[in-house]
């Protein structure tokens, strides 16, 4: 009889035990690496999913390239969220990415800033005279060789004809939110960056939207990371797509996609 006590207490020892997590396996936040302009936004919508379900995230705010190029060198992050297609394709391509995970689900739009108290008139239009309003300053904005706001910029101004012009006078800035922070320095006379980041930074004003024809689409994909073993970055990455998320983004002026 004791034998059997025994036997049958062990064997409880041994379930509870397969219940428990192994060591070293303990639950860990969401790595997400996102690019820098959804800063606000992802941890508004992340202190949400953490209120509701008890399960913490951080975050990597940068480039897109810059977080791309991290975790080509084994950054272990869950979730990448870029700022434009390229990146999310390099990641892609080099098998950064469960592929099947993928979706585009924010849009933005560009715009050109200058500080709040800097007087302005421009109108964004072919040939407008943005050289001469930058005058000795400079045109903050992404590096166009990289960071996907300066992609976009270079786009948008060389379909408007004034690239060539305002080239050397370009700051090439690590991430679109460094370009705001130069504007609202007042360090360069104007900035290109997108919309949202223009509504984070009381500092400054939106002189003028350019036309989304101007430019490729401004659109966030996201994915997990091939390497993630976490298995609550799916769960994230579906609160993100949810409705839940969707008023968070929508105040923050992103446009939701999905």
């Amino acid at each position: 009889m004791i034998i059997r006590i025994a036997r049958t207490a062990l064997a409880l020892v041994l379930a509870m035990a397969c219940l428990q997590p192994a060591a070293g396996q303990e639950r860990r936040p969401v790595l997400v690496f996102a690019a820098a302009s959804l800063q606000t936004a992802l941890q508004a919508v992340a202190a949400r999913w953490t209120a509701e379900t008890g399960r913490a995230v951080t975050f990597s705010f940068a480039a897109s390239s810059a977080l791309a190029r991290q975790l080509d060198q084994g950054a272990p992050a869950d979730l990448f969220a870029s700022a434009d297609l390229d990146w999310m394709d390099w990641a892609e391509k080099r098998g950064l990415i469960r592929k099947e995970t993928r979706r585009t689900l924010l849009g933005n739009s560009l715009v050109l800033v200058t500080r709040a108290d800097t007087p302005a008139d421009l109108t964004i239009a072919p040939g407008f005279p943005l050289a001469a309003a930058i005058g000795e300053s400079r045109l903050a904005t992404g590096i166009p060789e990289s960071v996907p706001a300066g992609k976009y910029a270079r786009e948008a101004l060389t379909a408007l004809g004034v690239w060539a012009e305002v080239a050397p006078r370009i700051a090439g800035a690590e991430n679109v939110r460094a370009a705001l922070a130069l504007v609202a320095r007042g360090e360069a006379r104007f900035g290109i960056v997108y919309a949202t980041d223009a509504r984070s930074e009381p500092r400054v004003r939106v002189v003028g939207v350019f036309p989304a024809s101007t430019h490729a689409p401004i659109v966030y994909p996201f994915a997990l990371t091939a390497a993630s073993a976490n298995p609550d970055a799916a769960a994230f990455l579906e609160y993100l797509a949810s409705p839940a998320a969707r008023p968070v983004f929508e105040a923050e002026g992103f446009v939701v996609l999905k």
